[in-house]
C-alpha cells in the first residue's frame, strides 16, 4: 500500500509540476459596422457585386467577431488558434488558424517549426489581431485572396538569424512549407477576380460566387458553383518558401514563392472541385519612416489552371501601396491598388478576365485600450468579363462607406 501511495503522489507531484507550467492567454475583438454596400447583389450572396456588402445585406452588423487563443505547454510547446464569426452570406463560426509550434530558446541561430493549419507570413499588411490589417478595415484585393483562399494545411520549418545575437544590423529568417489541402485555390480568381474586402474564409466553409454559365457546359458541368478552398484533391504535396530580411527594425523585407503543386486534370466529384494548378511569387515591403509613419507596398505574380489540357488557364497580378501616419490617438492611412486576371485559354464559352483598381481611405481614433471608432471610403472600379452573360455593364463603379466601432479585451 505504502508503494502504490508512493506512486500515485509521485504522479501527482507530476501532474502539479505540468500544470504548473501551462500558461493560457485569450484575446478576443468585436466589430460593429455599418456598411453602405453596392447596389449589386454580393459574390457571397452568389451575386456579380464587387463588395462584400450589397444591396440584399443588412447595412449594420457584427462585421467579425474573434477569439485568438495561445496555450504555452512545457518544453517550448503552444498551442495556438483563432476562431471567427461572420454574418455573411449566413451566420457562421469556425476556426481561421490552429497549430501546434515548437519555438526552443536558443544562444545563437533560432530554429523553430509549426504543424496544423496557419496562414504564411507573406503579409505586412495583415499584421494586427487574427490576421486583420492595423491600417485598414478593408484588405488589399492580393490579401483579401490569401484570406480566403490560402491556408497551410501541414508543417513549417523557420531558421531565423537573430540581429541582437550576432551584433548585426539585420534580422534574416527562413521559412519553409509543405503542405496538403489546399487544391482548389485560385477558383475565386478565375470565376470572381481579385477584389479588396475583409472576410476571411474558416477552414470548414464553401465560398460561394455568381452563377455561371460556362458551369452549363459539359466541359466544366462536374464543378460545382463554389469554392472549397481547404480540400485534399490529388494526394500532392504543396510547398512554399520564403525569406525575411529586417534592417534595424526599420525596413522589412518579405519574399515568398507559393505552389500548391495541383493536378488540373483531377477532379473529385463527390464534392465537385478540381486540383488547381496554382503557383505565384509575393514581395512585400514595409519601411518606418518615422515611428508615426508607415509605407507598405506589395505584389503578386503568378499563374492558376485546371481541367484537362488546362481548359482554364489564367495568370494573375495584383500590388497595392499603403501609407499610413499615426498622429496622438489618430490614425490616418491611404492605399492604392490595382489587380488583373488575364485569361489564357481558349474556351471562348468561359471569360475569365478581370481588372480592377482600388482607392481606400481611412482615419479612426482609440478612445482608450479597448475603444476604436473609425471611418473608411472605399472607391472600386470593376471590369469582370463574365458580367456580360448576366445583362450587366462590363464595368462597374463602387463607392462604399464604412463605420466601425472596435472593442477589443
Amino acid at each position: 500500500m505504502s508503494k502504490v501511495l508512493g506512486v500515485c503522489s509521485a504522479l501527482l507531484c507530476t501532474h502539479a509540476a505540468v500544470a504548473a507550467n501551462i500558461q493560457t492567454k485569450f484575446e478576443g475583438k468585436f466589430d460593429f459596422s455599418y456598411d453602405t454596400g453596392s447596389e449589386s447583389v454580393s459574390w457571397l450572396d452568389k451575386g456579380w457585386g464587387a463588395t462584400r456588402f450589397g444591396k440584399n445585406d443588412n447595412k449594420l452588423s457584427v462585421s467579425r467577431a474573434a477569439l485568438a487563443g495561445r496555450i504555452d505547454f512545457a518544453d517550448s510547446w503552444s498551442f495556438q488558434g483563432v476562431a471567427q464569426y461572420v454574418p455573411d452570406p449566413k451566420t457562421t463560426v469556425g476556426f481561421t488558424e490552429a497549430f501546434l509550434e515548437y519555438s526552443p530558446a536558443a544562444q545563437g541561430y533560432h530554429v523553430s517549426t509549426k504543424l496544423g493549419a496557419f496562414y504564411p507570413k507573406m503579409s505586412l499588411e495583415n499584421t494586427g489581431f487574427g490576421w486583420s490589417s492595423p491600417y485598414s478595415y478593408h484588405y488589399s484585393a492580393l490579401n483579401a485572396w490569401l484570406g480566403e483562399e490560402i491556408r497551410t494545411i501541414g508543417a513549417e520549418l523557420v531558421i531565423k538569424r537573430p540581429a541582437r545575437k550576432f551584433r548585426s544590423k539585420y534580422d534574416f529568417s527562413f521559412h519553409g512549407a509543405v503542405f496538403k489541402g489546399n487544391d482548389p485555390a485560385g477558383t475565386l480568381i478565375a470565376w470572381r477576380g481579385l477584389l479588396p474586402h475583409d472576410r476571411q474564409s474558416n477552414l470548414n466553409e464553401r465560398v460561394g460566387f455568381a452563377p455561371l454559365y460556362s458551369l452549363q457546359k459539359p466541359q466544366l458541368s462536374k464543378q460545382w458553383q463554389h469554392s472549397d478552398p481547404f480540400h485534399e484533391i490529388d494526394g500532392r504535396f504543396g510547398y512554399y518558401f520564403g525569406a525575411h530580411l529586417e534592417y534595424l527594425k526599420k525596413h522589412s523585407l518579405r519574399v515568398y514563392w507559393y505552389d500548391n503543386n495541383g493536378d488540373p486534370a483531377v477532379l473529385n466529384e463527390t464534392i465537385g472541385q478540381y486540383a488547381w494548378d496554382t503557383r505565384f511569387l509575393s514581395v512585400a515591403w514595409k519601411s518606418k519612416l518615422t515611428k508615426q509613419t508607415h509605407l507598405v507596398a506589395q505584389a503578386m505574380s503568378g499563374s492558376t489552371a485546371m481541367g484537362k489540357a488546362r481548359g482554364v488557364n489564367n495568370d494573375f497580378h495584383s500590388w497595392f501601396l499603403l501609407l499610413s501616419h499615426k498622429w496622438q490617438d489618430y490614425r490616418f492611412s491611404a492605399r492604392f491598388e490595382q489587380s488583373k486576371v488575364i485569361d489564357k485559354d481558349h474556351w471562348v464559352f468561359d471569360p475569365n478576365a478581370s481588372d480592377n483598381q482600388a482607392l481606400t481611405l481611412h482615419a479612426s481614433r482609440a478612445f482608450s485600450e479597448r475603444w476604436r471608432a473609425g471611418v473608411e471610403w472605399l472607391y472600386s472600379d470593376s471590369w469582370l468579363s463574365y458580367r456580360y452573360k448576366s445583362g450587366l455593364p462590363y464595368d462597374v463603379k463602387d463607392k462604399v462607406w464604412r463605420a466601425t466601432i472596435s472593442y477589443q479585451f
